[in-house]
Order: C-alpha cells, then structure tokens, then sequence
C-alpha cells in the first residue's frame, strides 16, 4: 500500500472506529468482543483498501466484514458451550505422566498416515473436510485411515498393558 493510502486509511479509521465499535457491541453486547470484532475488520480492510475505497463504500463494506465477522464467531462449536456447576465427564482412568508417554508411545507405532489423521482428527480437532485438505487427500482415505488408525492404537495401547486407556479409545460416531 502507497504512503498515502495508507494515511487515508488511517484517518478513515479514526473517524469510524467508533461508529463500529457502538455497531459492534450492539451485534454482541460485550465491549471487550466489539473491540476485537473492530480490529479485525480493520485489518482485514487494510489490505484491500485501494479497491474498497475507489468502491465509493468504504463503510459500507466494513459494516459487511463486521457482521460477517460476528457471524463467523457465533457459529465456533466454542460459542455453544456453557459452563456447569458439576462437570459430567469423568476422569480419565490414569493420566499420570507414565500413561501419558505410553500412549504417545503407542502413537508412534502407528502408520504415518493413520498417526497424521488421528493426530489431526482429534487432536487438533479438524473435521473430516479440514483433515482431507490439511492431508491433500480424499474424504474417503480419511475416514478409513481413522477408522484404522483407532483400531490400531486400541491394539498398541492394550499390548502395553493400558486396557483400561484402550477401552477410552472408541470409533467416533
């Protein structure tokens, strides 16, 4: 970006900031979210702002981004959580350091691209869509390399002696 885009740009931030911030936090009702929510349509307005400002709609456009930021957030699996008094989920059997490096142990022994696909299934949490992509590879290997993968993690994991860590380990449905 030239040096005075870059000024024009500035001086259209400071002018509207607070226009969407007010536009923000009505969206969220959280000043601290509207902050962040402003910020990152700037900055995603920074680098496309030759096009938007010779647009004629500078704001607009950052009203879009806004909303459409929003709307991305609310739709995380991070948004539809609540917290609880009393957390359901039960502690796991043993995760004491030991089980800990037993089971990434057990990882190891696995294929590379079955450990790749477990590893970014459920560890990083990735979809079956995100992990074809991340892999560069079909849907359809995915789903049988996880499908294998488990299988064979359960078996390591039992051949180490942690049944009862195997038992943890299930088919995702």
């Amino acid at each position: 970006m030239k040096q005075g885009a870059e000024l024009d740009f500035r001086g259209w931030v400071s002018e509207q900031r607070p226009r969407l911030r007010r536009t923000a936090f009505l969206l969220c009702g959280d000043w601290w979210f509207a902050d962040d929510l402003v910020q990152d349509a700037c900055t995603r307005m920074f680098s496309v702002w030759d096009r938007v400002r010779s647009s004629g709609s500078p704001d607009a456009y950052a009203r879009r981004v806004l909303v459409n930021l929003y709307l991305d957030h609310r739709r995380r699996p991070s948004r539809r959580e609540h917290p609880v008094d009393a957390v359901p989920d039960a502690p796991t059997p043993d995760s004491s350091p030991e089980s800990y490096d037993a089971v990434v142990a057990a990882l190891r022994d696995l294929a590379p691209g079955q450990r790749a696909v477990l590893v970014l299934r459920f560890w990083d949490d990735l979809t079956l869509e995100e992990t074809a992509a991340a892999l560069g590879t079909s849907l359809g290997n995915v789903k049988s390399q996880s499908s294998r993968g488990i299988a064979a993690l359960r078996a390591a994991l039992e051949a180490r002696g942690l049944q009862d860590l195997a038992d943890i380990v299930k088919e995702p449905s």
